[in-house]
């Protein structure tokens, strides 16, 4: 019996034990997590806005012949430098002769046709109607002449500019339809520069203006800068991709680049845009443009919003959208945070 009582006593015990353990876990799970906050202020800054694209030039050409016909010529490949006026590409000119030879006979004839009828009619043998038909076949052939010499000359293409081959899309023996695409060149001349083709959304879109200044690295020059210019600025957003297509002019200097390279910009915009900033601790799993942090409007529980960056300066990010609406946003302490988790303000 007294062992009965001592065994009762002891579970009685160690239950009382585990109520009491059970409410300070309780207690320690919901004890507020101190936190440092900052007071969320909208500003006028000018943040840099990121973006990348390839490298390209101003002019570029898609080089073909008026009429179709078989490859008989190509002296240049891809990467080769041309000069303005240099032979590129012809067709096999036999069919083109022949035309030409045609149209020269049909002329003699006619023009022959016109001399027996303008003699014949200074005998009063044939009438006007026949000396005005016999001149208007010789203004006819005249000009079937001109044309198919236009075609003859246009049997050959001729590099239009100082410029690079970048691609070809024909070879020698191949039959090309007219206007069909042989040779793709880039001009680089004193009127042609080196730009960067690139795109930004549409809120980047609207703080930039054309002459903004940049900054370009390339993989290709590791350690070395270029400065740029906005040339150009797209009035219409590219279908694929929804945003807007921007160029940017560089100065490379001395270096000579290739058609192309993939680069990096930083586009500082002359117009003033709201945003805020952040010390840069306060940021959460920052991926690109994107991360997280806590808010607060009460300051006795946090909530979790996501931000887009706009920039990313030392030790500051700078906030472009995402925290109009909220008070407060925790700077130490996140790592210890949930959704709304409790939280108490140190000093």
């Amino acid at each position: 019996m007294r062992i009965i009582i001592v065994m009762l006593a002891t579970i009685v015990i160690l239950q009382a034990c585990g109520i009491k353990a059970n409410q300070k876990n309780s207690v320690a799970v919901n004890a507020a997590v101190p936190v440092k906050l900052l007071q969320v202020i909208e500003q006028n800054g000018k943040a840099v806005i990121n973006t990348s694209g390839l490298l390209s030039t101003e002019n570029e050409a898609r080089l073909s012949f008026k009429i179709g016909g078989i490859i008989d010529l190509i002296t240049v490949k891809e990467g080769d430098l041309v000069r303005k006026g240099q032979l590129l590409a012809s067709l096999k000119s036999t069919e083109i002769s022949a035309q030409v030879q045609q149209v020269e006979l049909s002329l003699e004839k006619a023009q022959r046709d016109y001399q027996r009828v303008a003699n014949l009619y200074k005998d009063s043998v044939a009438t006007l109607e026949q000396l005005q038909n016999a001149k208007t076949g010789v203004e006819i052939a005249k000009q079937n002449l001109q044309q198919v010499a236009f075609n003859q000359q246009y049997s050959k293409i001729y590099s239009p500019t100082d410029g690079f081959i970048v691609a070809k899309a024909g070879n020698v023996g191949e039959l090309t339809n007219a206007g069909a695409p042989v040779l793709f060149m880039n001009a680089l001349s004193g009127s042609s520069k080196w730009i960067l083709k690139t795109a930004v959304s549409d809120k980047e879109w609207a703080s930039i203006e054309t002459g903004n200044s940049a900054v370009v690295h390339f993989d290709a020059f590791p350690g070395k800068s270029f400065n740029a210019t906005v040339s150009k600025k797209a009035l219409a957003a590219d279908a694929a991709s929804g945003s807007f297509p921007i160029e940017l002019k560089i100065d490379f200097g001395k270096e000579t680049p290739a058609v192309g390279l993939f680069a990096s910009a930083a586009i500082s915009p002359a117009k003033e845009v709201l945003g805020y900033s952040i010390p840069y601790e306060a940021l959460l799993e920052a991926n690109g443009k994107q991360g997280f942090v806590f808010v607060t409007n009460d300051q006795k529980t946090v909530k979790k919003v996501s931000v887009t960056i706009a920039e990313i300066n030392q030790n500051v990010a700078y906030i472009s959208d995402g925290l109009r609406g909220f008070n407060y946003v925790v700077v130490s302490g996140s790592p210890y945070l949930t959704e709304n988790t409790s939280i108490t303000v140190s000093r």
